[in-house]
């Protein structure tokens, strides 16, 4: 939350919003979480998420799944790294079940409860046990993506 962040014709106009890669800049507050945004410069936009409901509920999903594994103003350059790797991807494809099992896989990685090479276990299920629960958009979004993939012909 930011003073006139959302004033048409404030510092921070066109810069914030759902799914952008900016670099801000805070002023911390000493009395609480509430910080003060003094500069915000955007990095990429990734229009290609909104550009459909599907794109856009993905990332979403990605969002409320890095929330939960993360504590609040905890610095996770890997973390960060797979997220805009994930956004790039579906910034420019439309997202399937694949792209959801990998983000999943890596996220579980990073956090320790998980090898692939090692381990045949579902990652998703992994990261459900350590966190004591996954989002409940999951459950939608997997089975949107399966009815659409049932759908396409193959190739």
């Amino acid at each position: 939350m930011a003073k006139g962040a959302r004033r048409a014709k404030g510092p921070f106009s066109g810069k914030l919003d759902l799914f952008f890669e900016t670099e801000i800049q805070i002023a911390p507050s000493r009395k609480s979480t509430l910080h003060t945004l003094t500069e915000v410069v955007l990095k990429n936009p990734f229009g290609g998420i909104r550009q459909n409901y599907l794109r856009t509920q993905t990332a979403a999903y990605f969002v409320e799944l890095i929330e939960i594994c993360t504590e609040r103003d905890h610095h996770e350059p890997e973390l960060f790294a797979l997220l805009r790797r994930a956004f790039g991807y579906i910034d420019k494809n439309d997202p399937n079940l694949r792209a959801v099992s990998h983000f999943e896989t890596e996220l579980a990685r990073i956090a320790g409860v998980h090898d692939a090479n090692k381990l045949k276990s579902n990652p998703a299920f992994a990261l459900g046990n350590l966190f004591g629960r996954l989002p409940l958009s999951r459950t939608p979004l997997l089975r949107t993506l399966g009815t659409r993939e049932k759908k396409l012909p193959s190739k």
